[in-house]
């Protein structure tokens, strides 16, 4: 119960609907998210699971036995719990999602959340990480060459101690060549863990990645993006790769499988000097273009935007920049 209130259980569709309350047609609903992004389904199922757990201790055991007012004080609930206000208004988007969908098939005849209201999150400039602060992060010592000749009588010796050697420069050209690509292109960390070998095109110096409602877009990157992808794919994945990887994923684990968003952000924890999330990269990406001079439509494009307002947000980011460095900088300010 804890786990699925708490949101901590990890995502398997199985686990959250077997582990929901009966009478809930959690299920049917599931089935029916499957149409949307696999984050989205993931967040709204454990929502209304978790709902369901909470409604059933006042003997609530069934959607039809939802009033309007049951809804608002579980929004309350949340509130004391101190939710944030973002994921307390993500529960309610959730709770109004099913059920319309409820509605929808029958299973009430009215809908209670259809005048639910939610406190409106707090509007939050993104993380934005300096040059200064990208340098540091993306350059590294250059990766020895792969290739390695064992000494005449310790060849056993060297040869183990180069298959370490191997995984550890595989590793670190991963590494590499994941921040560098995050930065580069502006990838959602989803993006990135989905991105496929046919999406990549090197002598194009393009990515085309999926996005957000399986949007598909083409990705310029730069010259030095190109070269460490290039040289993870030659040499670094060669050496992870295991006979249960797959064969389309163009980044892969310790052992071998697809990587993960986790994977990414372990990655960032262990070479960030200070706490970094993956996606304050997507937001450098967006304000640096920004800061020199790029058309806001053309940001929009690039970091898959359905609407140019979502992207109005980087040109904050810019002006408190320049405000920052004009009050730093002028004699008189």
């Amino acid at each position: 119960m804890v786990g699925i209130t708490e949101g901590i259980m990890p995502w398997h569709y199985g686990e959250l609907v077997s582990a929901g309350p009966s009478g809930w047609e959690l299920d049917r609903f599931g089935e029916w998210l499957r149409g949307k992004s696999s984050a989205t389904a993931k967040a709204y199922l454990s929502d209304v699971a978790a709902f369901a757990h909470w409604a059933s201790r006042s003997a609530t055991n069934t959607p039809g036995d939802v009033s309007r007012i049951l809804l608002r004080r579980y929004l309350a609930y949340l509130a004391t719990r101190r939710y944030a206000r973002a994921t307390i208004a993500r529960k309610a988007a959730a709770l109004r999602t099913y059920f319309a969908w409820c509605r929808r098939r029958g299973i009430v005849t009215e809908d209670p959340s259809r005048l639910l209201s939610a406190p409106r999150a707090t509007s939050r400039l993104p993380r934005v990480l300096s040059r200064r602060e990208i340098g540091t992060l993306l350059d590294g010592p250059e990766v020895p060459g792969s290739s390695r000749r064992a000494t005449h009588g310790n060849a056993v010796l060297n040869r183990t101690a180069g298959m370490r050697g191997r995984r550890s420069e595989a590793l670190e050209l991963r590494d590499r060549a994941v921040l560098e690509l995050l930065y580069a292109a502006g990838l959602r960390v989803g993006e990135l863990c989905g991105l496929e070998r046919a999406g990549v095109d090197l002598h194009g110096a393009t990515v085309r990645v999926l996005g957000k409602g399986d949007k598909e877009r083409r990705i310029p990157i730069h010259e030095r993006a190109v070269a460490l992808l290039g040289r993870w794919l030659s040499e670094g994945r060669p050496v992870l790769e295991t006979a249960a990887s797959p064969p389309g994923a163009v980044f892969l684990n310790q052992v071998g499988r697809r990587l993960g968003p986790r994977d990414v952000r372990r990655i960032l924890d262990r070479r960030s000097p200070v706490p970094t999330h993956p996606h304050a990269l997507r937001h450098s990406f967006a304000t640096h273009l920004l800061d020199g001079g790029a058309d806001l439509r053309i940001v929009q494009e690039l970091l898959g935007h359905s609407s140019l307002q979502t992207t109005q947000v980087y040109t904050h980011v810019s002006k408190e920049r320049l405000l920052r460095v004009y009050r730093d900088s002028h004699p008189r300010a």
